[in-house]
């Protein structure tokens, strides 16, 4: 589970993926093994919710290049794009409207398009924070 976002500009709505994943590992009791990992560039906590692994992936780079960072976390652990779940911010969705995508095309969205690029593939599931429009 990757939480899209401008590592390091915590708070604002372009890093909503970010702080949703910060929820989760507070909600699955894994908020304190946040670590730096160099291989991805990424904060990674790892969690096992019903005998399901989970990685938690924040990847420290700007929003158009998180891609780099999740690709690499999934040759890392495995993964292939149907195992990754994205969260990213929406800015055509109502603030705090919430919507789950399979697959499809970037929409526009920078930190998607990273990913698709670097992963060659558009089917990872995406979960959509509305932010609305400024």
């Amino acid at each position: 589970v990757a939480g899209l976002g401008n590592y390091g500009l915590w708070g604002t709505r372009h890093s909503v993926g970010m702080e949703v994943l910060d929820r989760l590992a507070r909600q699955l009791a894994v908020a304190e093994s946040w670590r730096a990992d160099k291989r991805c560039c990424a904060d990674v906590a790892l969690a096992t919710v019903h005998g399901l692994e989970l990685v938690l992936l924040k990847p420290r780079r700007f929003m158009n290049l998180n891609g780099l960072s999740v690709a690499s976390a999934a040759e890392i652990y495995r993964l292939g794009p149907e195992d990754i779940y994205l969260v990213h911010d929406d800015l055509d969705k109502a603030l705090g409207k919430v919507a789950i995508k399979l697959g499809g095309s970037a929409r526009g969205h920078n930190g998607v398009q990273s990913c698709i690029s670097a992963l060659h593939s558009n089917e990872m599931t995406r979960l959509r924070i509305g932010i609305g429009r400024p």
